[in-house]
């Protein structure tokens, strides 16, 4: 089966990681007095672009195996009788 998700929910999470992490970088800090002072747009920016990231490397990876691999062949195999002989 050729369906790989990886691809298209990295670019998602990394598109979503870069927004949030520019929007915590440039928003103001009067905002975060709520939470502590803790810049929790920056910091969970962070954490979807590093899992974008992944996934694109991920996808990537999972793809040249794929394309290395070759099918296999069931009339190649030998048959077995049902003691596995």
């Amino acid at each position: 089966m050729g369906l790989d998700i990886r691809m298209p929910i990295g670019l998602m999470f990394t598109a979503f990681g870069v927004m949030l992490t520019i929007f915590g970088l440039a928003s103001d800090k009067k905002i975060y007095l709520t939470s502590l002072g803790v810049n929790i747009n920056f910091v969970w920016g962070l954490v979807l672009l590093g899992f974008g990231i992944i996934m694109l490397v991920l996808a990537y990876f999972g793809s040249a195996k794929m394309k290395t691999v070759p099918p296999a062949d069931a009339a190649s195999e030998p048959r077995r009788d049902s003691h596995g002989h």
